[in-house]
């Protein structure tokens, strides 16, 4: 119990000893210090099957600085070297944290990759558009997977779009960004893949409380959570389906991207077939990942990292990795009455 509570303790102010240290020091409040691998947590399974330390791969949304702009920053930080894909799409080949693509988050203005409603005109007129729209329309720095146990050098990468001048989602009214976080599946079984889904419908409502949607998003609309007839249906602790089952159930209360846990590119993944068959022109990229979706990003914050949103995802697994714990805590929400918003304050009192 002293473990769990710590972890909880430490996702919500990973990076506080540091922050009170540089209130201290002139220096440190002039350049504040990156957050260090102790500041991240570690999930139970590190390895996946093969031995590999597994991956997350991080998703920024920003305004501000063009796509090439940050692109040639990021190549100076972390060396490789800029490859443009359209006036709008550039990635960073081989660098020290390996592929990453920066592109304003509008199919409409990549003509070249996949048709769309400006997929048929000549890409002068859309590089035009997308100029036209960009302090509207986000541009998205996306990350390879970046091994766990180097997930703190993603912090570098806030640093280096606040010294371009990006901004985020505190700094206009109508300034709805994300962060997105793609952790590798630590096994392909489905016993593996169903407890951390459970574990997150679980924690759901604890995780939306403390992540703490802005107006904005609010007024926007987020992710919605998953419903409360199928939360029932996963968290009954004689659900143990095999894959195929699982997948079916799944498609058939969320045939939607619209999760903040979207499980559609795993399933994908696993059997496109399946996934396909019931949704066939969704738009989809299978990965063996999970696509955790969070409503927030401060890029220009200084004191913004994405270490306690990380911690909480690690929350999740460790009590997807404790059977007894899961199955207590699934008993108690097929047992409890109340709203869902409390909810988030019972589960956080018997599970941590």
């Amino acid at each position: 119990m002293a473990q769990t509570t710590e972890l909880c303790r430490t996702a919500s102010v990973a990076h506080l000893p540091r922050v009170v240290a540089a209130t201290r020091s002139p220096m440190a409040q002039a350049a504040p210090l990156l957050p260090t691998p102790a500041d991240f947590l570690l999930p139970p399974i590190l390895h996946t099957e093969s031995g590999a330390v597994r991956g997350v791969g991080v998703e920024i949304e920003f305004v501000g600085p063009t796509a090439e702009s940050i692109a040639k920053r990021l190549s100076d930080a972390l060396g490789g070297r800029v490859v443009q894909e359209d006036p709008h799409s550039f990635r960073l080949e081989d660098s020290s944290l390996g592929r990453i693509r920066v592109e304003l988050d509008s199919r409409i203005v990549h003509p070249g990759k996949k048709p769309g409603l400006l997929g048929g005109v000549m890409p002068k007129i859309a590089a035009w558009f997308g100029s036209a729209a960009s302090f509207l329309i986000p541009c998205e720095l996306v990350t390879s997977p970046i091994p766990m146990d180097r997930l703190h050098e993603a912090d570098g990468l806030l640093q280096i779009l606040r010294e371009a001048g990006a901004r985020g989602t505190q700094d206009a009214p109508l300034y709805a960004f994300g962060l997105h976080f793609n952790p590798e599946i630590p096994r392909s079984d489905a016993p593996s893949i169903i407890a951390i889904l459970k574990a997150f419908v679980l924690l759901n409502a604890w995780l939306r409380r403390v992540v703490a949607p802005d107006t904005t998003r609010a007024l926007l609309g987020f992710a919605d959570p998953f419903p409360t007839e199928y939360a029932r249906l996963l968290v009954a602790p004689d659900y143990w389906p095999e894959l195929p089952g699982f997948i079916d159930d799944y498609l058939a209360f969320n045939p939607t991207r619209n999760r903040d846990l979207d499980m559609l590119p795993l399933l994908l993944h696993l059997d496109e077939a399946r996934v396909r068959a019931a949704l066939p022109t969704e738009k989809i990229n299978g990965r063996p990942a999970f696509h955790y979706r969070l409503p927030d990003a401060r890029v220009s914050d200084p004191g913004w990292s994405v270490a306690p949103d990380w911690n909480r995802w690690v929350a999740v697994e460790r009590l997807a990795s404790d059977r007894e714990r899961l199955e207590s805590v699934g008993l108690a929400f097929l047992a409890y009455e109340g709203e869902e918003k409390s909810w988030g304050d019972t589960v956080e009192r018997i599970a941590f």
